[in-house]
């Protein structure tokens, strides 16, 4: 039963209650008085004579103001016991209102695992602690999430730093020579914070809708060209091939260009470092009536499921024993699904029948006149 309902079961009661109190009550209050006239003066109740004498006047005047104070003594009382009653009544509607205030009061000082115990009732009440339930979850996640970023961010950083600082220190101790080698390590990890950086800055831009993005109507044949273009070196010496979807003329994306050059490159980098020689790495085109879908699918181990689900967070790595020194940051997928969401995109992921597993970016699509 919804509080609504409730309250106007209460106030429905409380109306009726003195109405019915006041109709069984009056008429009996009247005639006992009205007893009493005929009791001291039955000739003239009973309409013998011209009229009433004085006597009897007063006493019926009397007898209606007392018959006037009773009615509203009744009222009184009955509306004293249904204010009783509604302040009884309001007092337990209130109470699961007070936990929720002090369950908001608890999040705002940092306890974000507090939840308002209402999440059973099933009314507004209840409706309300489920939604206050769902907003201290995203807190919650929010801040471990926030917290992880930190602790990622500054594992990933520690890592070319620590490198740097090694070289330098044994350069200038005279255990390494002062030679190129060495100072192209330098220069290799400083390229690395560099990226990581950049990397970090487009995630938190692209996240908080600030990025700047110019969207128009994309070619998708024409992109999926360049970016193949771009990597065919790559896969030619890593013994990879890599095929394109067939032509698609008419289909056109909504979108960024260089964005979208940009989070297949990434979903391209990552199927070649995934794919082992000899293995194949395709781009897909999966046009729908209001989106397109621009697949990377390769044919390497495929992704282990419990892994599946945390593939676009910063800094996951499903290899954890991949080595961190390869010059990747860590954050080239979650990179692609702030840059699609950005666009009004979004992305998955999920391994593909026989071996090999199939990322993929949804765009909006382009309808031509």
């Amino acid at each position: 039963m919804t509080l609504r309902i409730k309250l106007a079961l209460v106030f429905a009661i409380v109306a009726i209650a003195t109405a019915i109190a006041v109709a069984i009550l009056t008429p009996s209050i009247v005639s006992r008085g009205f007893e009493r006239v005929q009791a001291e003066d039955p000739q003239r109740a009973a309409g013998q004579g011209l009229g009433p004498g004085p006597r009897a006047g007063a006493r019926a005047e009397q007898v209606q103001e007392e018959t006037t104070y009773a009615i509203v003594a009744i009222a009184a009382l009955a509306a004293s016991g249904a204010s009783i009653l509604g302040f009884v009544v309001a007092g337990r509607l209130v109470q699961p209102l007070g936990r929720l205030r002090t369950a908001a009061a608890d999040v705002a000082s940092g306890d974000l695992g507090r939840r308002s115990g209402l999440a059973d009732r099933s009314d507004e009440i209840g409706q309300l602690g489920r939604s206050f339930d769902t907003m201290a979850e995203a807190l919650e996640r929010s801040d471990l999430a926030r917290r992880r970023l930190f602790q990622d961010a500054a594992h990933e950083l520690k890592t070319p730093l620590t490198v740097i600082d090694a070289t330098t220190t044994a350069i200038l101790e005279g255990v390494y020579q002062h030679d190129h080698r060495h100072l192209e390590t330098i220069r290799q990890q400083s390229r690395l914070l560099g990226r990581i950086v950049d990397d970090l800055r487009t995630v938190s831009v692209a996240e908080a809708g600030a990025l700047p993005l110019h969207i128009t109507a994309l070619q998708v044949d024409a992109v999926l060209a360049e970016v193949a273009q771009g990597f065919a070196a790559r896969a030619e010496l890593a013994g990879v091939i890599l095929e394109r979807a067939a032509a698609a003329p008419d289909v056109q994306i909504l979108a960024d260009p260089e964005r979208v050059r940009q989070l297949l490159a990434a979903l391209v980098d990552n199927a070649l470092r995934l794919t082992p020689s000899g293995g194949t790495v395709s781009l897909e085109i999966l046009p729908e009536r209001v989106w397109v879908s621009l697949g990377v699918r390769d044919s390497g181990a495929g992704i282990d499921p419990a892994d599946l689900p945390h593939l676009f967070e910063r800094f996951y790595r499903a290899d954890q024993a991949r080595d961190r020194g390869s010059g990747t940051t860590g954050l080239g997928l979650a990179i692609v699904q702030a840059l699609a969401i950005a666009q009004g995109g979004s992305v998955g992921s999920e391994n593909v029948p026989g071996g090999g597993a199939r990322f993929w970016v949804r765009l909006p699509r382009a309808h031509v006149k």
